[in-house]
This record gives structure tokens, C-alpha cells and sequence, in this order.
């Protein structure tokens, strides 16, 4: 082959390989426009009168927004107690699954004992097996404990993940283990090692389970569905469903109120997407 026939070759693939990624990025865009329509939509209606929400031609940005629902919905239902009560148990939840769950990947990752990795294997195995199908003992054993209709149920519950252990495991398995033996020498135990290695090292990781675990337990509706009764103890979620029930024509304030619970999760993201995206990068692909 010439090399002129190995120039013509080359610049062919370039072109090709150059097409092909501006086709996927047409693609993705035309994904990430569907996928925004219905937040356009959640905007546009919360500011304005319920008779111009579904009118057509459809107004995308309303000539004179009603920013007065976003203080209705605040008099209708108590959302203000479900807030609080909701952020107290996010909050918890994810420091307590950043906690153990950083703890408990450092065994699995850096010491060595006996059964460890077929201990780490059965608890990861929970992952697989469905939420509905323990729901009940779980159930019974917080009425038990006199934890039913507080936010202690659901705390005690979520403080624990096999998912937080698998993806800080992951995390650690990157990290070279001379780090540990040099410390071990200066004279650290595995606490320091954790505390002041590790942890410092996994920011991205633990970034990336904060993000997660916030998420969840922000969206979560079954958890509180089933364990919280009154009124004063009751999450944003069901909440919602609550001010939905009572207010189902008002589309308007229903938009408003959803658009605000949507509020901490974009503010989490949009404040920690940098150290989300890096973890999601590293995170997983060792080990």
C-alpha cells in the first residue's frame, strides 16, 4: 500500500470516527431535549392560573408569571413540618451510609481476615434480593422496638447499605496499598489509616454515595407510606401525595409544590456534579 493510498485510508476513518460522533451527539441532545420537557412543563404551569394551564396553544413562558403560588402552597398544607422532617432524615441517612459504609469497604478492601471475601460476596448478595420481600419483618421488628411513627424507623433503617460498602470497596482497591504499610510503620492504626488516608483519598467516591444516598432517601415514598402515621412526623413525598388529594384540580399549586421538593436534590447536584461525575468515573472499574 502506498503511502498515499495510507493517507487517503486514514483520513477516511478520521471522517468516519468524526460523523459517528457527531451523530451521537445529535442523539444525545435529542434525548436530553425529551427528557427536559416535562421540567419546562412543571415550570411553566407552576406560574400560572390553573384555567391557563392547559390551554392551547400552549404558553411556554407566561406573559405575567404568578409567583404568589409559591407562597399559597406554604398556607394549604404544612409543607414547612414535612420539609424539616424530611431534611433531618436525609441528612442522617446519608452521613450515617457515608459512615459505615466507609468503615466497613476499608475491612474489605485493606485488611486481611479469614471468610472476608466470602462475607463481603453474601452482603453484597442483598442487593439482590427485593425490598418487598423483608418489608414485613422489618415492620414488625421497629413496632417492636417502639421505633413505629418516628423518624427513627426510618433512620435506623437506611442507615446501613450494601451498595455504599460495594461502591467505597471499589474505591479503595484503586488506592496502593504502600500508602497503608508506610503509615502502619510511621505508627498509625487502621483507624488513622482510615481517617486520615482514606478518607481524604475517597472524596469522589464518597461524593458519589452522598449523591445517591440524599437522592433516595429525599424521594423515598414507600418507607414513610408504611411508617409514619401522624401528621407532624410526615415527609415531603407524602406530602405531596396529601396536597394532591386535597387540592387534585389545582394543577397550578400541585406544580408549585412539586417544583419546591425538587429544590435541595438540583441544589445537592448542581453544587457537588464535579466530584459526582469524577467518582462515577474512577469508581467500580478497579478491583
Amino acid at each position: 500500500m502506498t503511502t498515499e493510498k495510507i493517507r487517503n485510508h486514514r483520513k477516511t476513518g478520521l471522517n468516519g470516527k468524526a460523523v459517528g460522533n457527531a451523530v451521537l451527539l445529535l442523539f444525545l441532545l435529542l434525548f436530553a431535549f425529551l427528557a427536559l420537557i416535562p421540567f419546562a412543563w412543571m415550570i411553566s404551569s407552576s406560574l400560572k392560573l390553573d384555567k391557563d394551564v392547559f390551554r392551547y396553544p400552549m404558553e411556554w413562558i407566561p406573559a405575567h408569571p404568578h409567583w404568589e403560588n409559591f407562597v399559597v402552597i406554604w398556607q394549604k398544607v404544612p409543607l414547612h413540618i414535612y420539609f424539616k422532617n424530611t431534611a433531618i432524615i436525609s441528612v442522617v441517612v446519608t452521613f450515617m451510609q457515608i459512615l459505615t459504609s466507609s468503615f466497613a469497604a476499608y475491612a474489605f478492601a485493606k485488611l486481611r481476615f479469614r471468610g472476608r471475601d466470602a462475607l463481603f460476596l453474601a452482603y453484597i448478595g442483598t442487593i439482590a434480593v427485593p425490598w418487598q420481600v423483608y418489608m414485613l419483618p422489618q415492620f414488625i421488628m421497629m413496632r417492636s422496638a417502639g421505633l413505629y411513627d418516628t423518624l427513627w424507623a426510618l433512620i435506623v433503617l437506611q442507615s446501613f447499605s450494601a451498595f455504599g460498602v460495594f461502591l467505597m470497596r471499589q474505591f479503595y482497591l484503586g488506592i496502593p496499598n504502600e500508602l497503608s504499610e508506610a503509615a502502619r510503620i510511621d505508627g498509625l492504626n487502621e483507624y488513622g489509616i482510615w481517617w486520615r488516608i482514606m478518607l481524604p483519598l475517597a472524596k469522589p467516591a464518597i461524593v458519589t454515595l452522598l449523591i445517591f444516598t440524599f437522592v433516595n432517601t429525599w424521594n423515598d415514598y414507600m418507607g414513610p407510606l408504611i411508617y409514619l402515621t401522624t401528621d407532624s412526623v410526615k415527609t415531603v413525598q407524602i406530602g405531596l401525595k396529601r396536597f394532591i388529594q386535597q387540592y387534585s384540580s389545582d394543577y397550578h399549586l400541585i406544580m408549585a409544590a412539586s417544583l419546591v421538593s425538587l429544590v435541595p436534590v438540583a441544589l445537592a447536584f448542581l453544587f457537588l456534579q464535579r466530584y459526582f461525575i469524577e467518582g462515577i468515573a474512577t469508581t467500580g472499574l478497579k478491583g
